[in-house]
């Protein structure tokens, strides 16, 4: 049930004044079976003794009472403390006020009666949620967007006629007239109730209001005309351009009306979080985002981890530095005020939003500390809103941003005045943004919304949309293209890299920085050597970098997708120190490198043969191209006659190896043709396969006609052991399910062998050391591994292994290969997906301790120390990598 269906169910049983069953009523809005609450009306399970009493064992003890409430609740709760085992909640009212107490947590609540919906969550331990749990899910956000939804359905539906930015514009001003009676913008209450008393209950007359009222905050004052009614001069100027535009005309209804009236008085504005709710109230009139309400916000934890490195640390250490210092603090004072942010794909504004509270609390800090010095202050605002720009394709959320602003300065202007008395910074007339523009970030002139100079202090930041190479629209691929129309390998990029590619243009010689949030592909595969050597030949430089980790927020049933944080400035400029952050690890290092290890800007690139000479030859395996007349299910093989078996082999692919099953092929490769010539079923295949040939468009198909007995690409030795690599594995896999195949058999491409191979070659593939390599190299499908022959495999660097080694290793690679045949089941059973974000499924415990076995004597060929994660791995065989190209 939705918060706000909570709420007006208990308004409901409120109004409907019957105290006689309002305890059993209220029950019944939480998790109590139905049996339970009819047991307890007659009486049954009610352990109480006294008149107007409810005692339901371990979960309430309930008065009602004519007389002194205090005293009542104190009289029950000397009861309570009697009894053997104490229930949860303790509830007194006299239907005029409410006294209630959890007597596990201690929490008490003391409201007027008329207030309980909005205290409902006091009793969700009831439900099985403890409080602190629900007020970490900011209920006051996801409230007032649940009633905004509500709303905006309705006043939609009533008026199918309006445009979505009438529509949106109204939502945005009522938001902002119930924040500001709530939170002494406003008097209190002053929106609500002047349009509960002056408009009919129908809300026939609402529009005529609405527009009268939003015509005149945009007005000064002095400038309105002497005949202003006095309902409407009681409202004070806003300005800010929220109400320039005129109201667009709309039709309400009771339920509409009285939507409103309800979103002021059930709703508490004071405890709203305006980086959350933007995100939020963008999601109500966004169809497509509406199943997602509250999933999308960016949590301010995550926020910080990309502000702390690119600026905040920096200002915050100068804070600390200048304590005690009057000069210093007031440059440090004047510098803020300085300083230009840009958030070019900001959405409803989070990161503007923390940023901006970040700093108004900074020059707050500043002040308190010349106060304790002793040193006289007159408040001077520093931080602007002038200070922040944006960029936005969507329109709406532009208009979100900006109020979402607002919110925030009026906020931090209540904690300057309670934390400095004397210092007062009114919020209106609303301050202007410096620039929320609606449009393509990626078509528009950043340096044109954002003007900046060599010298200048600015950041840019934000979480860009991702959209992998597959899945952008065509406008968005043809946004690529307009923008590096030279560069080759452009249709492998992901969206993002259109952000990092003009962030690096607009800081080109400047003092500017930009830090986005990215998934982690940018950083592997192919995209490294398409993007990166771009960013390095433009100057730009890796300052700051967070390695993977799991990109959330704090809703519920957030949505969660693994990320790098990555912070850039211009190589000439910036001298300070880079900072590598894995974990709660944090690292001063000497350069970052695109796979974001402490390395060289070296990127790997794909190579025709192993750059190893520890490693043999790998090949991609053979093509049919028969239009399905060679190959053969188990249940169609074992249906051939046997002058036909004879000539076929099993053939292998990734399914069959990973997942179970056997296929097989008709193989006429170096089987002379009298062999076979008289077989019909053989002849008839062959017959089918040339006319398929033939048929195709492809010339180069067209010309395999010629010899039409055998596949179209064939890489197959006989009689040679060989390691099979499936091309594509799932990425939630600690290991790549690979084998060694000792029979004569035909891998299907384009999966992979690697002919004459020894079993500790297979240990060094299966290694942890070569599946780092692998995921950071090679290339995805989707999201699945995509193993590479010229990018993992023949750039792998592997150092000279003694003899001694080699059988060590070997000896566990038998053992592994055991421990498969003993456990049974596939090899996808065996493996599992542990890393899975959803339904993940553990992997074979004996074979994971042989493969972490494994990994341990890998890792000791590499180095005599342990390594302390998979970004050393990476690194040392980064060093490798570059060393050996080097030579």
């Amino acid at each position: 049930m939705a918060i706000t269906e909570i709420e007006d169910r208990i308004t409901d049983i409120i109004n409907q004044g019957n105290s006689d069953q309002f305890i059993y009523d209220f029950l019944s809005v939480y998790d109590f079976p139905k049996a339970t609450i009819t047991k307890l009306r007659k009486g049954t399970n009610n352990l109480a003794k006294e008149p107007g009493e409810v005692y339901l064992k371990n979960r309430l003890y309930y008065k009602r009472t004519d007389h002194d409430l205090m005293q009542s609740f104190v009289d029950v709760k000397d009861k309570v403390n009697q009894l053997g085992s104490k229930p949860r909640y303790i509830m007194v009212t006299d239907f005029k006020n409410i006294l209630a107490e959890d007597t596990k947590t201690g929490d008490t609540l003391d409201v007027e009666f008329e207030r309980l919906p909005q205290k409902f969550e006091f009793f969700l331990a009831w439900n099985g949620i403890e409080k602190a749990d629900f007020d970490k899910e900011n209920p006051a956000d996801i409230r007032a967007a649940e009633r905004f939804a509500k709303l905006y359905d309705v006043v939609v539906k009533d008026n199918p006629n309006a445009t979505r930015h009438g529509l949106n514009l109204f939502l945005i001003r009522v938001l902002f007239c119930l924040f500001a009676e709530d939170t002494d913008i406003f008097e209190k209450n002053l929106f609500t109730n002047r349009l509960n008393e002056l408009t009919k209950p129908d809300g026939s007359d609402l529009d005529s209001f609405i527009s009268k009222l939003f015509g005149v905050l945009d007005v000064e004052k002095k400038a309105r005309p002497s005949s202003t009614p006095r309902w409407l001069a009681d409202f004070p100027y806003v300005d800010g351009d929220l109400f320039v535009d005129a109201h667009e005309h709309l039709k309400f209804t009771e339920h509409s009306r009285k939507l409103i009236i309800d979103a002021g008085k059930k709703l508490e504005w004071d405890q709203i979080n305006p980086d959350i709710l933007g995100s939020m109230i963008q999601a109500v009139a966004s169809e497509d985002s509406r199943s997602h309400l509250g999933m999308h916000y960016t949590s301010v934890p995550n926020i910080m981890k990309v502000i702390k490195p690119l600026f905040l640390d920096d200002l915050r250490q100068a804070f600390e530095d200048a304590k005690g210092n009057e000069d210093k603090l007031n440059q440090l004072y004047d510098r803020i005020g300085k300083i230009k942010f840009m958030d070019p794909a900001c959405g409803s504004g989070n990161f503007l939003i923390i940023t901006y509270k970040e700093l108004r609390q900074l020059e707050i800090d500043i002040l308190k500390e010349l106060n304790r010095m002793g040193i006289p202050t007159m408040y001077v605002p520093s931080v602007t809103l002038n200070q922040f720009y944006g960029i936005e394709i969507e329109d709406f959320a532009c208009d979100v941003t900006r109020l979402s602003l607002w919110i925030a300065e009026h906020q931090m202007n209540k904690q300057l005045h309670k934390e400095i008395a004397d210092a007062i910074r009114p919020t209106l007339p609303l301050q202007h943004a410096g620039a929320i523009v609606c449009g393509n970030a990626l078509r528009i002139d950043w340096d044109e919304v954002l003007p900046h100079e060599k010298d200048d202090e600015v950041y840019l930041f934000g979480n860009p949309p991702y959209l992998g190479a597959r899945k952008q629209s065509k406008n968005q691929k043809e946004d690529l293209r307009e923008l590096l129309s030279n560069m080759r390998g452009i249709n492998s990029l992901d969206y993002i890299s259109g952000w990092f590619i003009k962030g690096t243009l607009y800081i080109s010689s400047t003092n500017a920085r930009y830090s986005f949030v990215t998934t982690n592909s940018i950083t592997q595969g192919e995209q490294v050597s398409i993007l990166w050597p771009y960013i390095f030949e433009h100057e730009g430089t890796i300052i700051a970098a967070y390695t993977s980790f799991s990109w959330s927020n704090n809703a519920k049933n957030n949505a969660g997708v693994t990320v790098s944080i990555i912070s850039i400035a211009d190589k000439s400029i910036f001298k300070g120190k880079k900072i590598l952050i894995s974990g709660n690890r944090k690292k001063y290092v000497v350069n970052i490198s695109p796979y974001l290890t402490n390395g060289s800007n070296l990127v790997v690139k794909k190579s025709s043969k192993p750059i190893s000479d520890e490693l043999p030859a790998i090949n991609f395996g053979n093509m049919a191209n028969d239009g399905g007349n060679y190959i053969f299910k188990n249940d169609e093989y074992n249906c051939l006659p046997p002058d036909v078996k004879k000539f076929c082999k099993k053939f292998i692919s990734a399914k069959e190896f990973i997942q179970g099953g056997s296929r097989y092929c008709l193989w006429l490769y170096n089987v002379p043709v009298n062999e076979y010539k008289d077989n019909q079923f053989i002849a008839k295949r062959i017959n089918n396969v040339k006319n398929y040939r033939l048929n195709s468009k492809r010339k180069a198909t067209q010309k395999l006609a010629q010899r039409p007995e055998l596949f179209g690409e064939i890489r197959w030795e006989n009689n040679s052991n060989f390691i099979f690599i499936p091309e594509v594995s799932s990425e939630s896999r600690i290991y790549i399910p690979m084998g060694f195949i000792t029979e004569s058999s035909v891998v299907a491409a384009p999966n992979l062998q690697v002919y004459d191979a020894k079993l500790w070659q297979l240990g060094i593939l299966e290694s942890r050391m070569h599946m780092i390599w692998v995921k950071s190299v090679s290339g995805k499908l989707e999201t699945r591994i995509r193993y590479s022959a010229g990018l993992a495999y023949n750039t792998f660097p592997v150092p000279k292994l003694s003899t001694r080694r080699k059988n060590e290793i070997e000896d566990l690679v038998w053992k592994i290969l055991d421990i498969r045949d003993e456990e049974g089941g596939t090899l996808a059973e065996l493996y599992g997906s542990p890393l899975a974000a959803k339904n993940p499924k553990p992997m074979n415990p004996r074979l994971k301790a042989a493969h972490e076995e494994l990994d341990q004597v890998v890792d000791r060929a590499y180095r005599d120390r342990p390594f302390k994660d998979d970004n050393e791995r990476l690194a040392l065989l980064l060093d490798m990598y570059s060393n050996k190209v080097g030579e």
